[in-house]
């Protein structure tokens, strides 16, 4: 495609917006509805606004925000001035926040009310110059920073005249590393646009229920939504009973969910009385998914679930459709679908080479959705990046009939609800601890195959290590989502016989 007849994503989404200024496009955790011309033109204004304050092509939009439209509107709004988007996710301790800011160059910092309260703890931290808040603090003080919303009130409720090339950056998503600052994940303009081109199914709009971070998966589902006509309804977080509330009260279509999250669904004692019968698409993935449970969900919900697998690095990767879920391959596991048109995936052994049907090995693929590179990390890039193919870390197989199967990771990670563990981050700042002489941190799935961190620890002569004393100290340094569950004191760390960790034999032991 010529620059010259490109148009960007958020470009799209806007379009949409403003050529059916009557509809509903947002609805808010309170319950309040914004048309799509009020939010159309609420996005013109502060793109012009952020573009008057500096924020454009090369320079990054930082957002401490939560699940508001004003987090929405900001994200197009720099995508509009040309400048990339970091998102600051909540469960993240302050300083490896201020880590992540400064590592991204932030020029402009934006704060919603969802995460005004952070802010204090935060700005101390970094060197950002400009912060402003997205509506008037909760007193109306500006004690965090000036509102931009207001401040851009008399600007043109027009696109700004900002030339977007596929090869401009889009975003920065951060995922776990091993190094203390979060890997960031750099996205192009191009390779976004692409998915804009993903039919939603049918012909009546759909009613998105965000109840899961903006800042993940739920964010490019809400650019989808919206672009083809539909509304997003808006949760502050998580709370099944809100949700189900929430999908008979505005009569929801599509859902996304962790696989954690749909079992809590199942269990909540709403669920035999909530009308479901909107509901044309249940979207899981991002973690191991119990057979049974998917089963169950059938049985609840109806044929509307939909398995996905994807990664930041590659958007999505396959998709299982409702009627493919009765196949089960070997140990019993929920297939995670075939590959999407557009995606090549190539299952290869340690020595690079194609396995064949069957034979387990490293997940590799080729596409025009892979990510542009770790910002600022060309020797990681190039560990995963090599001849146009992507090494995932996953490790996996194909059946006869092409369906794809995810089987460990090749990679140390725990994945849990609300982001990446790398278990050699926890150990690094576990082992200041003066209780602690050494430990091992693991992952252990439940019987609905959820993860959960767990510690293995050696400790230091004359302690005796309290799980609520390093749960505090993780939590303080790196975030909730860090703390270990469950802490298990031994005598020795087993080896393995190339001397690293046993964490197979500690996952045994802590599951007996």
């Amino acid at each position: 495609m010529p620059d010259a007849e490109f148009v960007s994503g958020p470009a799209m989404v806007l379009r949409s917006l403003a050529a059916d200024p009557d509809r509903q496009a947002v609805v808010d955790a309170a319950g309040v509805a914004i048309t799509a011309g009020d939010f159309a033109a609420a996005t013109y204004r502060l793109a012009h606004e952020l573009i008057a304050r500096g924020a454009t092509r090369g320079t990054t939009v930082t957002l401490l925000t939560g699940n508001t439209p004003e987090a929405l509107i900001a994200r197009f709004a720099a995508g509009l001035a040309g400048a990339r988007v970091v998102n600051l996710y909540d469960g993240m301790s302050a300083p490896i926040l201020a880590e992540i800011a400064t590592s991204v160059d932030t020029a402009v910092l934006l704060v919603d009310a969802e995460r005004y309260a952070d802010a204090p703890e935060l700005i101390p931290l970094i060197d950002v110059p400009t912060v402003l808040t997205l509506g008037p603090g909760p007193d109306g003080d500006g004690a965090v920073g000036e509102d931009v919303i207001a401040a851009a009130a008399h600007r043109p409720a027009e696109p700004p005249d900002v030339r977007i090339r596929p090869e401009d950056d889009l975003s920065i998503r951060h995922t776990g590393g091993t190094t203390g600052i979060p890997k960031g994940i750099l996205t192009l303009h191009g390779p976004y646009r692409a998915i804009f081109d993903t039919p939603v199914g049918d012909d009546r709009a759909p009613r998105l229920l965000a109840a899961t971070p903006l800042a993940h998966l739920a964010g490019v589902l809400s650019d989808l939504v919206l672009h083809h006509g539909g509304t997003v309804v808006l949760q502050r977080s998580f709370d099944p009973g809100a949700v189900l509330a929430a999908v008979e009260r505005e009569r929801i279509t599509d859902l996304w969910v962790l696989p954690p999250l749909l079992y809590q669904l199942l269990d909540h004692p709403a669920i035999g009385r909530t009308d479901l019968s909107s509901l044309r698409q249940i979207m899981y993935g991002g973690a191991a998914a119990s057979p049974t449970r998917i089963r169950e969900a059938f049985k609840v919900f109806g044929p509307v679930l939909v398995g996905v697998y994807g990664m930041s690095e590659a958007q999505m990767i396959s998709a299982l459709a409702p009627h493919e879920h009765e196949r089960i391959g070997q140990g019993g596991q929920v297939p995670v679908g075939r590959p999407l048109p557009g995606i090549e995936v190539a299952i290869r052994g340690a020595d690079g080479a194609d396995l064949p049907t069957g034979e387990q090995g490293e997940i590799h693929l080729r596409s025009d959705t892979i990510m542009a590179g770790y910002w600022k990390r060309p020797d990681l890039t190039a560990s995963v990046l090599r001849d146009g193919w992507l090494n995932t870390g996953d490790v996996g197989y194909f059946d006869e009939d092409g369906y794809l199967y995810l089987s460990d990771r090749a990679k140390d990670l725990i994945i849990v609800v609300g982001g990446h563990v790398y278990p050699s981050e926890v150990e690094e700042l576990l082992l200041t601890h003066p209780t602690v002489a050494r430990c091992a941190v693991f992952g252990v799935r439940d019987d609905q195959q959820a993860e959960h961190v767990h510690v293995a620890v050696v400790p230091a002569p004359g302690q005796r290590p309290e799980l609520d004393e390093l749960r505090a100290f993780v939590t303080e340094r790196k975030g909730r989502i860090f703390a270990p569950e469950a802490l298990h004191l031994v005598d020795e760390i087993p080896l393995t016989p190339v001397g690293k960790p046993d964490k197979k034999r500690l996952r045994e032991a802590a599951t007996r």
